[in-house]
Parts: structure tokens; sequence; C-alpha cells
């Protein structure tokens, strides 16, 4: 927990955004779509990696990391999390925290996400899911970037049986966050795109496995494109 909070430290975050290019990662990026089942995705996965290469040190992370940039900002955290959902601020809202004292601006909330998202991602050894992950992470050689899809009314349903709603308003839950998280990308694109697969090294359709099924793929993608990466590089370094 205290390494987690390191990265909320700006001259620990200088530090490794100052890192060279080659010691950045590994990380694994994990986009998706409203209902897709991420974080517990995520959760098996991390709890494998661990598992596989006899350490400790992969986590996932998501949301949390909101509250923290609002208190590196010293701003509320819904702040920082209508940013984060692709939503602006009115220019009302914005005069009202000028006066109160409370004012941040957009651009300052969206280089916190970027600092704190990016440091996270060259430090390694981590699952983050969303946050942009794929835009932010991309310059970073040893990361796999994966995003998880399913068919519309798959995911209603599966937003109907984990949070107990009717049909009408999982469907507006999902049609609302899946145009937040596509607006959060866009927002970190250098050049607005509709169609944002380039992105991803893969995706997975949730519907079609399971969890469990899921995090074995993508753990054998990693192995096979970051894995052998490493792999290599030691090879090289050992030869020289």
């Amino acid at each position: 927990m205290e390494k987690f909070f390191d990265y909320f430290d700006g001259r620990y975050r200088e530090s490794v955004l100052k890192k060279s290019p080659a010691d950045d990662g590994p990380v694994i990026t994990l986009s998706r779509l409203t209902g897709c089942d991420a974080r517990l995705v995520a959760a098996i996965l991390a709890e494998e990696l661990n598992r596989r290469y006899n350490t400790t040190k992969w986590r996932w992370v998501d949301k949390d990391i909101i509250y923290d940039i609002a208190r590196e900002l010293n701003t509320d955290a819904n702040r920082v999390e209508y940013f984060c959902k692709g939503l602006e601020l009115s220019n009302l809202s914005e005069m009202i925290m000028a006066f109160s004292g409370g004012y941040v601006s957009n651009l300052r909330v969206k280089k916190a996400i970027r600092d704190v998202v990016l440091s996270m991602c060259k430090e390694g050894n981590i699952i983050l899911i969303g946050r942009a992950g794929a835009v932010l992470a991309r310059d970073i050689k040893d990361a796999l970037h994966l995003r998880l899809v399913a068919p519309f009314y798959w995911r209603v349903e599966n937003i109907m049986k984990k949070k107990s709603m009717d049909i009408e308003t999982a469907e507006e839950c999902v049609i609302d966050t899946d145009e937040k998280r596509f607006n959060l990308i866009q927002s970190f694109l250098e050049k607005k795109s509709l169609n944002i697969d380039y992105l991803f090294d893969a995706t997975l359709n949730r519907s079609t496995f399971s969890i469990p099924e899921i995090a074995e793929m993508i753990l054998y993608m990693y192995e096979k494109k970051v894995g052998k990466q490493i792999l290599e590089r030691r090879k090289a370094a050992r030869i020289i």
C-alpha cells in the first residue's frame, strides 16, 4: 500500500517518469465495454501472474486512482471523476468553484491523470483497468493492451443481475457508461478517431469465454509478447 501512495508523491513520480524507456513496464492495460467483468478478470490475472513468476509485485488498479488524484489536487473527487467519465463541468459550475477557491481546470486534471497513470505503468507490474491506459501507455514497449467486449444485450443482462436493475435502467447504464469511457479515451488521443481498435493488441468477447478463461488467454498473450521480449533482452545482455 505504501508503494501505491508513492505515485502521489511528486518527487517519486518525477523520478519514475524520467526512467529510461528501456526500463518501463511490464504493464497490462484492460479496456472494456460496460458489463464485461474487467475487475474480476484483473483480480484472477494478477494472482496468476504472481504465482507464475513467484512474486507479489503484480497488482490491479481501477477507479481508486481517482480519489488519490483528487487529494493531490486538493479538490473534490467528483471533479476528477467527471473528467474520467468523459464529462466536462459546465461554465457555471467552474465559475462557482473559482469564486469559492476550489477551481481546478480540466487541463490540470488531465495532466494529473496522465502523470499518475503513466508513472504507474512505467514502474510496471500493474494491470490497469480503463483510465485510457492503452493511450497513455502506448509508448511502453513491455506492454499488452487488451479490450473486453460483448453483445449489447448480453451486457445489459449481466448488469441487471449484478446491480439488481430493471432492463430500462440497465440499458441506460450501459449506453451512458460506454459513451463516457469512449470520451475519456478520445480526450487523450492526439487525433480523434471513431475507430479505436488499433489501440489494442487483441479484443476478447466476454460472452464467449468465462472469466477464468479470459484471464488464462491474457496470460498466454502476455508471455508470448511481453515475456518473450524481456527474455530476449536478458539473453542479449548476457551475450554482450
